[in-house]
């Protein structure tokens, strides 16, 4: 977040000067927001067109959000080396690039790839367009920046899905990817503008290549073996049971060599304060479990309750109504609330939507579905700001740095995780689900015989009134499957509140600590 190097040197930003560098900063911080939850509704026609499962789709995602959180620990020390302003519009330009590329891409490999690249150059882009923003603004007005920030994170989801889904329908998938094009030459050119003279000073850094190289290994082995594992029958795959050791054995090494090098790419002695650990682990968690149902809602709707591609948006994009109504509040009042308080509030309400989510059937209308999305808001707003106050609470300003590239990338690596589990359990569950109801679907079943005899009489022939049975089947497993995540979700959410409450309470001193690094 906030480099004290960035909020020292330079006065902040004055009249047009500062509403223009909001702007700048804001819309290529919108861009990559919006790359992560617009592709989402995209899935099935990218996974139809590219020739591959809508499951296998979701490593448009998965492969995007590892290599972006790989990247966010790196940020720290390239902003010291290239200077902010320099790196801003570096990654910003490169994202450009990359987005050109994934809509170019002719086969699901090669749109993999661009994804993870597009990924990691855009992992800068999170904590630096937080300290240009912090950097613009006086002092006092840190909360008011952190809530414009904020509101962009929190209108980029709303818009995301809508926008997706309609460009899915009218346009073409491609479209998805090359909309970032304009927005961000227009975000790069005004950002040289207007911080060009602000640049921060730059110094040269050891880089532990070592635990670059380890973290790279670890999670990528575990990611690939999340994405294909449910494809090759877990373990009894000698390639998952491969991936499964490299990924144990390299986060070993890692932990290892992260502890005793003298310029760790990420500082593990944070988690010995525990508000830090605390905090993140909920953060990362709670994400997990988010953007899991998140990925998981569109698929089922697109999938087997007929919905197009701008429907399941329109189910998704209220998300952020109540998230953008609340979030200046909660950042006004986040001095004077216990913060624990929030975050219990919010998994109590994540927990109530997905509870209500566990009682769809497949006669649910669109009111139905879409109020939990709407009562959703409400937990998003206090998820967030309070979690980062939290966990960044106490810190000394010169810590801030790296415990906020560490906080943030355990939360986009659990994102990721938490996509590939959401629809591994999916398929698990429906699976079995789908082997209890066939075997209702029998001669001995007066019910089946009845529907089997109603399709035949419409002009069926035998063999396609079973195929009609057993897409009905199949409706109905995927929807009992999808109940079981939302419900397990629900209460893994509630199982959080105790972790939130393992922090210690908050002085005005410690709180300080948290706005500075931009809680607000």
């Amino acid at each position: 977040m906030a480099d004290p190097a960035a909020t020292g040197p330079h006065a902040p930003l004055e009249g047009a000067a500062r509403v223009w560098g909001t702007v700048a900063v804001s819309a290529a911080m919108f861009m990559n927001v919006l790359d992560i939850s617009i592709a989402n509704v995209s899935l099935p026609a990218i996974a139809g067109d590219l020739g591959v499962s809508p499951n296998q789709g979701t490593w448009v995602i998965t492969s995007f959000a590892v290599a972006n959180a790989i990247a966010v620990p790196l940020s720290g020390w390239l902003a010291q080396r290239f200077g902010q302003v320099r790196l801003f519009v570096a990654s910003v330009v490169l994202f450009v690039i990359a987005s050109w590329l994934c809509g170019l891409a002719p086969n699901m490999t090669v749109l993999i790839a661009f994804r993870a690249l597009q990924g990691f150059v855009a992992g800068p882009m999170i904590p630096l367009s937080q300290s240009l923003l912090l950097s613009s603004y006086p002092k006092a007005l840190a909360g008011l920046a952190m809530a414009m920030w904020s509101m962009t994170t929190l209108v980029a989801p709303v818009t995301g899905p809508l926008l997706g889904g309609w460009i899915t329908d009218n346009l073409s998938w491609p479209w998805i990817f090359f909309i970032n094009i304009p927005v961000g030459v227009v975000a790069a050119l005004a950002t040289v503008a207007i911080y060009r003279k602000r640049e921060t000073p730059t110094r040269k850094l050891p880089i532990d290549s070592v635990g670059l190289v380890l973290l790279i290994v670890w999670i990528g082995a575990l990611q690939i073996m999340l994405d294909i594992g449910k494809e090759h029958d877990w373990f009894a795959s000698s390639l998952v049971v491969a991936l499964a050791i490299v990924a144990g054995v390299g986060f070993a090494f890692f932990l290892a060599w992260e502890l005793t090098d003298d310029h760790p790419v990420v500082d593990l002695t944070l988690f010995a304060r525990r508000n830090f650990w605390a905090g993140t682990v909920a953060t990362a968690v709670g994400f997990c479990l988010f953007f899991g149902n998140v990925v998981l809602l569109p698929l089922w709707l697109q999938q087997y309750m007929g919905y197009t591609a701008t429907d399941a948006g329109m189910i998704l994009a209220p998300i952020g109504l109540f998230a953008i109504i609340l979030s200046p509040v909660v950042g006004k009042t986040i001095g004077q609330v216990d913060p624990r308080r929030f975050a219990t509030v919010a998994f109590v309400v994540f927990a109530l939507v997905l509870w209500m989510r566990s009682r769809f059937n497949t006669q649910a209308d669109l009111t139905t579905i879409m109020v939990p999305t709407i009562i959703q808001g409400v937990a998003n707003a206090l998820f967030f700001i309070p979690l980062v106050t939290i966990t960044l609470s106490g810190l000394p300003p010169d810590r801030i740095p790296a415990a906020s590239g560490l906080s943030n990338f355990a939360r986009i690596a659990a994102g990721a995780f938490g996509a590939s589990i959401a629809t591994t359990v999916w398929e698990n569950r429906a699976a079995l689900h789908h082997a209890r109801l066939a075997e209702a679907v029998n001669p001995g079943s007066p019910a089946a015989q009845a529907a089997l005899s109603g399709l035949t009489a419409n002009g069926l022939t035998p063999e396609q009134a079973l195929g009609a049975i057993n897409r009905m089947v199949d409706q109905q497993a995927f929807m009992l499957a999808a109940n079981d995540v939302f419900y397990a979700s629900a209460v893994l959410f509630l199982a959080l509140i105790p972790l939130v409450w393992l922090s210690h309470p908050l002085t005005g001193r410690a709180a300080g600590g948290g706005e500075a690094a931009g809680a607000h």
